[in-house]
């Protein structure tokens, strides 16, 4: 992360220098109104490449959702695509000289998608419903003692420690959405949404859903009238789509088509580094992954350049400590080499016969599905008979939230801060942990730089846990991969940004 200072601005870990946002042009459109002051209007057809399992932002956890949700929702405040939190439903915020008083000022001017006022009790409603229902989200709040609401316009946050990340934790995602009073006693949020953002859901459907702008959204009314999302799996079928003017934009582009797609007529093509990684992780409740050897072994085993080369035809950088080069918080820490027979070695330290199976489990139609068969034939090198398990999102949630697999492949997308990188994935009580990690020494490293204000001292205790993480093997990294995304040319008002938020409030049609 970059400086930090309470009561100004945080700048996000990953972000800096070639990793800002990219625009599609330099004049985006403002207030709903093209150059001659007439409604832009029109809609905007944009195909993703997974379908939301629901639309709740405090209980879903699929991208897919948030996708759709960006453009629903608000948060207290909001990073910008240069990595700077930004004021949203929070005009302004400082903290106390101690660190452990935060003071949200409330916007005045905000009206929520069903007509009501938004205000400071909204706020607590929707923390204290993350919060006390357990939801996804709660970990954010560990260091929060209490939320109140003195007037209909502050928000004051009591901290039983300082928290320098607070502001990505409450920010940093929709997934901290502010929904009204009472909302989820009202509505059926998995299907419904009420929110303060620039566009209003529509009803939900098995090949799309459609949101429509919001004319009382307090930035000001959209410059399209809709936006179409289409959950497009297959990645060709997109691309077609693209090229045959039938949708105006995608995210879901086959890697091997990106070098040719960029000098291509009538499409535009974005490509930023990420604040992503993409990972393996070992089931340590199973056995014979319970053991560190083990899970070294498959670290050892595993080719990571042809891993990349494989699944991303090259657009992601290679990294075992999560964290992209480019950040702050980067630390230059690679222990594991592609040696497979210091990974039998390790597989005989282990106990492991010869023909050990392992399943791993990776979300259909995505970019995994070819990692993990470069990571098959890699392993099997080393006598491990791996067998991938596609499954729908879904399904993999539920599975991975059960702990049924003996391993899963996944991503984390959009991370800030340290904090996002490793805590709710590493430590003991981490609301992520679904490998069942538990060391110790990381809690009290982590717990250390959760709540350590100088900037150098907290790079050094993630230091120290990233070290340990990766050498237990409770996160296998394999890479930090691109942001790519295409439009048709002639689009206009997008940015492109490392966290993958994406955000149509903006956007102009062609011609």
């Amino acid at each position: 992360m970059g400086a930090l200072a309470f009561g100004t601005a945080l700048v996000l870990a990953s972000c800096g220098g070639d990793d800002e946002g990219v625009p599609i042009d330099d004049t985006p459109a403002d207030n709903g109104e093209d150059a001659d002051g007439a409604p832009a209007g029109g809609t905007l057809i944009a195909a993703i490449s997974g379908e939301p399992d629901q639309f709740d932002p405090h209980a879903t956890s699929a991208y897919a959702s948030f996708q759709v949700l960006e453009n629903v929702y608000d948060t207290l405040v909001v990073p910008d695509a240069e990595g700077e939190f930004q004021p949203s439903l929070a005009s302004e915020w400082d903290t106390s000289e101690d660190g452990l008083t935060w003071t949200f000022t409330l916007r005045d001017d905000v009206t929520f998608h069903d007509g009501s006022e938004f205000s400071s009790d909204d706020v607590v409603y929707s923390f204290n419903r993350i919060i006390d229902d357990e939801m996804a989200n709660a970990f954010r709040f560990a260091s929060v003692d209490e939320i109140s609401a003195p007037d209909p316009h502050t928000v004051v946050m009591e901290l039983s420690e300082p928290a320098p990340n607070l502001l990505a934790n409450v920010g940093g995602f929709k997934g901290m959405a502010i929904i009204p009073e009472g909302a989820a006693d009202e509505h059926d949020l998995s299907t419904e949404a009420v929110g303060t953002g620039p566009f209003e859901l529509g009803s939900p459907g098995a090949g799309g859903m459609t949101i429509t702008a919001f004319d009382d959204y307090w930035g000001g009314t959209p410059t399209v009238e809709a936006v179409e999302f289409r959950y497009v799996g297959e990645a060709t079928t997109a691309l077609t789509s693209l090229r045959n003017g039938e949708i105006h934009w995608t995210d879901n582009i086959p890697p091997q088509d990106i070098d040719t797609l960029q000098g291509e007529a009538g499409i535009e093509v974005g490509i930023s580094p990420s604040v992503d990684y993409w990972y393996v992780a070992l089931n340590q409740e199973v056995e014979p992954w319970d053991q560190v050897e083990a899970r070294q072994a498959v670290a050892t085993g595993i080719n990571r350049d042809q891993v990349v080369d494989v699944a991303q035809f090259g657009a992601a950088t290679v990294n075992q400590t999560a964290i992209p080069a480019d950040s702050f918080w980067f630390h230059d820490y690679a222990p594991f080499e592609h040696d497979p027979d210091e990974a039998r070695s390790l597989l005989d330290a282990a106990g492991v016969d010869e023909g050990q199976s392992l399943a791993i489990m990776v979300v259909q139609d995505t970019e995994g599905v070819q990692a993990a068969q470069a990571m098959e034939a890699n392993l099997s090198e080393i006598g491990i008979d791996v067998t991938i398990e596609q499954e729908p999102d879904s399904t993999w949630l539920d599975r991975q939230a059960e702990g049924e697999f003996d391993a899963f492949m996944w991503s984390w997308l959009g991370n800030l801060d340290p904090f996002d990188f490793y805590h709710a994935q590493h430590h003991s009580d981490g609301g992520f942990n679904a490998q069942g990690y538990s060391n110790d020494e990381v809690d009290s490293l982590l717990d250390q730089a959760a709540a350590e204000l100088d900037q150098d001292a907290r790079k050094a205790l993630y230091d120290q846990a990233a070290e340990m993480i990766v050498g237990d093997a409770s996160y296998i990294y394999l890479y930090n991969p691109d942001v790519v995304q295409a439009w048709a040319e002639g689009v206009g008002g997008y940015e492109i940004r490392p966290d993958r938020a994406i955000n149509f409030e903006n956007v102009t049609l062609p011609e």
